[in-house]
């Protein structure tokens, strides 16, 4: 299979300009080695069965013999001998160069095993599997950049070519690079079920050594798809537990949600706290996301078949697709993505904030029914930070966008400037 473009790409060569060396994070199969590849002249891959012994014992002899090669010189799962990050920091602070090295790691690392962080001299690029454009099911009709950039820009008659069916399997399959190039339906929707299988069996005890019961992840897994997309605190996973595979302590439980998060397996949403009505109105809990929505299929056991039938859990499935999607198709602009949520119980689904201040408010609705209930969050916000700025010494700046992210066909802006956007038309 030919490598399809990733949006990464530029700004990892963008990145290499700037500074000495990059480390590429994410979950497995996400395509972290092979868009590294891409860039890299000499490659040492930690993880090759039949060198990963020797490699091991080098790096504790003398380590700096590893770094030896054509750069940007690519080390693979570099987690797996920790001290080849001093290694790095000490090389590019030597040689005073940029674009040297390029780390992937599957895995964050104990800060106790490394001596120093790295700041500037090693730069981190968060990976993501492919959203819908990389995957090249969105047509890309609509660029998320020139609604920031161009007031002028115009997305009326944009129509995106996913039908519903086709954006449920996409969601099922997921963005796993490996799942694109499968014959059958059938062998793409396996990926995402032998990844969930990795991380419970494998994975979950070897990250940090901790031996964890595969039974009970899987148990875990499945509770946190139940809950994706909602602010369920810690104490609705133990008694969802408790009733489905036996009684868990709130410490053990932590332990799991842990290992998920150093594996890249969660990806939770921060609350965005701007005080529009009263610091004390602000919800600050963090939203359950996987960092791909095939997760969430794989631990409930559901087809898209099943969806088809369900499209109320499809829509927080779909909300995680959309997460993912605005991930990456905003971190060239250095974008983030909060959530809004406060004891009023008006929300947002998602802020997007971009690293020089501009926000959008964006809200998921799977259909046209939806429409208004999303377009009366996104005015009700507008209207308060209005009031706020009226009244108050404190300014909050405004919105620069309103979004809509649907599931439907056509886009378009409405009369109150709400912009309705397809999944299936969006890019970066």
């Amino acid at each position: 299979m030919d490598y399809l473009p990733r949006i990464l790409d530029k700004l990892l060569k963008d990145t290499l300009d700037c500074i000495g060396a990059v480390l590429i994070v994410g979950p497995k199969w996400c395509g972290k080695t092979t868009t590294a590849e891409m860039q890299a002249k000499s490659v040492l891959k930690m993880q090759d069965p039949d060198k990963t012994r020797g490699y091991l014992a080098t790096a504790e002899t003398q380590p700096s013999l590893l770094l030896t090669g054509e750069n940007p010189r690519l080390i693979d799962e570099w987690q797996i001998a920790p001290i080849l990050w001093d290694s790095v920091r000490t090389e590019v602070d030597r040689r005073k160069e940029t674009g040297l090295f390029i780390l992937t790691g599957s895995t964050t690392v104990d800060d106790s095993k490394i001596m120093h962080s790295g700041t500037g001299r090693i730069a981190r690029l968060r990976m993501y599997p492919m959203s819908l454009f990389e995957s090249k099911e969105s047509n890309g009709t609509v660029s998320l950049e020139k609604l920031f950039n161009n007031k002028k820009y115009k997305i009326n008659g944009a129509k995106s070519e996913l039908s519903i069916e086709q954006l449920i399997f996409a969601a099922c399959r997921g963005g796993w690079p490996a799942s694109l190039n499968k014959k059958t339906d059938k062998a793409a929707l396996f990926t995402a079920g032998s990844y969930l299988d990795n991380i419970c069996e494998s994975d979950a005890s070897t990250v940090d050594g901790v031996n964890r019961d595969p039974g009970r992840m899987r148990e875990i897994l499945r509770s946190y798809a139940r809950n994706i997309s909602t602010m369920s605190g810690i104490q609705t996973f133990i008694k969802d537990l408790n009733v489905n595979y036996g009684p868990i302590s709130i410490n053990t439980l932590y332990s799991y949600l842990n290992a998920l998060n150093r594996l890249f397996v969660i990806d939770e949403v921060k609350a965005w706290s701007p005080a529009i009505r009263s610091a004390s109105a602000i919800r600050a809990s963090n939203k359950r996301e996987f960092i791909d929505p095939s997760i969430a299929a794989a631990a409930l056991k559901i087809t898209p078949q099943i969806l088809m039938q369900d499209l109320n859990t499809f829509g927080f499935i779909f909300e995680t697709l959309c997460i993912r999607d605005l991930r990456i198709y905003s971190n060239a602009l250095g974008g983030e993505v909060f959530h809004y949520h406060d004891r009023h119980d008006l929300e947002v689904d998602c802020v997007l904030r971009l690293g020089d201040g501009r926000y959008a408010l964006v809200e998921f609705k799977l259909g046209s029914r939806q429409i208004e209930e999303g377009a009366k969050h996104l005015l009700t916000i507008k209207e308060l930070i209005d009031k706020n700025n009226l009244t108050k010494n404190i300014k909050i700046k405004e919105p620069d966008l309103l979004i809509i992210i649907t599931g439907d066909e056509m886009a378009y802006r409405r009369k109150d400037g709400i912009y309705l956007i397809p999944i299936g038309c969006l890019r970066d």
